[in-house]
């Protein structure tokens, strides 16, 4: 009796059982089960994007030696997920990174990566952009509502920025930014060539082009793109030949009406290694920065995330990952799947003890005494008010809200005794605790009053 596509999937489970250890096992195997096979094409149902991440970049090599010796050759491999967990109409198909033939011949032998720029006409053309990374996954601040708007008037067409050059530090969300203008540029019209490449990997295609003597066909074929996305352009700094070969494919898209987009870790005027003429061309559209992270695009990247991966993130957890990684929204998103994987395999529930531990592998956490001065000048600087204007007597409401607020703090976080508080901003012990007790008494029933608080801690944490 011909098996089921559920009876080969639980074959494969007992293949990977056994040449992965149990916690691997257990965290990225057993949860897996098989949506349907047909026409030689596996689709496998898995809880979210983080799960393909992991099974493509960990285990592939064992995936493909498990679904080889239960279905054969010339399988291809599908994933299937919901970008927003309890979402059905979030649920997405996405193939394997290589077609899965590619990945099973590849446990037998190694084999010859395909020419990118040969004409396949059989497949569709690959615009290599990630389906995840669209202006609606895009977390929005005060640091990229700028870049934002701009990225989405280019991909409208709305404003000519030709080419748009993006910079900023590593892990500030350039690559989802670049990439989600050319997933919208191809929504609204589909028959839009469309390539996003890291600079390094056309580097490596120029070269192995250069090699094999196949330079008209990579020209012609950079020549065919209407929307080219290059990330991590630094990465040409010193390489003249490929510098001198984008240059003149550069040329070719401005003269002919085709978008060009690029990012680095810096502005054209700071790069070093690149020829003046290159560097020009760099700066004759719109530059535009992209900001580190400020605590509020931190918080919401962390429940995005969690709400994409189905984890559950306790306020206090949020806070204190927000508070402590400060600097990428890729180290965010890594300790979101490290919480994930921790707790999976220990089965456990993420709370403030597993993110500290986690979070100390990637960043050291701040632990230091909290001063008098820090709080008022933090608090002062929230609210747009001079720092000396806080401990005066006027009784203006925005200044008597700052001023109880600075005494608050002061005191559950500072540690400062009543008498101490009072004696720095001369007013008596009494009258420091009536203010402490009426900071209290409106939290949870002043939303304004608890989320400036609470952002305001948060700011103090990561001081």
């Amino acid at each position: 009796m011909e098996k089921d596509h559920k009876q080969l999937w639980e074959e494969c489970l007992k293949f990977f059982k056994d040449n992965v250890s149990p916690e691997q096992y257990n965290a990225f195997f057993k949860i897996v089960t098989s949506a349907g096979f047909e026409n030689n094409k596996l689709e496998l149902c898995v809880p979210s994007q983080f799960f393909v991440d992991q099974l493509e970049e960990r285990f592939l090599g064992v995936l493909g030696a498990g679904i080889h010796k239960v279905y054969g050759n010339g399988v291809q491999l599908f994933y299937r997920f919901r970008q927003v967990q309890n979402a059905p109409d979030t649920e997405l198909s996405i193939r394997s990174g290589e077609p899965s033939s590619a990945i099973l011949a590849q446990v037998q032998q190694k084999v010859q990566p395909a020419n990118p720029f040969q004409a396949q006409p059989a497949a569709p053309f690959d615009s290599q952009l990630n389906p995840f990374n669209t202006f609606e996954n895009y977390c929005g601040s005060m640091g990229n509502r700028e870049a934002r708007a701009i990225g989405e008037s280019v991909a409208r067409k709305v404003m000519t920025f030709n080419p748009l050059f993006v910079f900023g530090p590593t892990g500030v969300g350039k690559t989802h930014l670049i990439q989600a203008i050319g997933i919208r540029a191809k929504e609204l019209d589909p028959s839009l060539r469309v390539l996003y490449i890291n600079a390094r990997l056309f580097e490596s295609q120029f070269t192995a082009a250069n090699r094999t003597g196949s330079i008209n066909s990579f020209f012609h074929f950079y020549q065919s793109i209407d929307m080219l996305i290059v990330d991590d352009i630094q990465e040409l700094a010193g390489k003249t030949k490929t510098q001198n070969m984008f240059f003149h494919i550069f040329n070719h898209l401005k003269q002919n009406g085709k978008q060009i987009i690029l990012s680095s870790d810096c502005p054209p005027s700071q790069m070093e290694g690149f020829e003046a003429r290159v560097l020009n061309r760099f700066k004759w559209g719109m530059t535009q920065e992209l900001e580190r992270p400020d605590i509020e695009l931190r918080r919401d990247v962390l429940r995005r995330k969690a709400e994409q991966d189905g984890l559950n993130l306790p306020d206090d957890v949020i806070d204190f990952i927000a508070a402590n990684v400060t600097d990428s929204i890729r180290e965010i998103v890594g300790v979101v799947a490290s919480l994930m994987g921790r707790a999976m395999v220990l089965g456990c529930e993420v709370n403030l003890d597993l993110a500290r531990r986690v979070v100390s592998n990637v960043v050291k956490i701040n632990e230091r005494r909290m001063d008098f001065e820090t709080i008022a000048d933090r608090v002062s600087s929230f609210y747009g008010i001079e720092a000396d204007r806080l401990f005066t007597n006027t009784r203006k409401r925005e200044i008597s809200d700052a001023r109880q607020i600075v005494m608050y703090i002061a005191k559950t976080m500072a540690n400062m005794s009543l008498k101490a508080i009072g004696a720095r901003i001369g007013r008596s012990h009494a009258t420091v605790l009536h203010g402490c007790n009426c900071i209290e008494q409106r939290l949870g029933v002043d939303r304004k009053l608890t989320d400036d608080l609470k952002t305001i801690e948060a700011e103090l944490k990561a001081c």
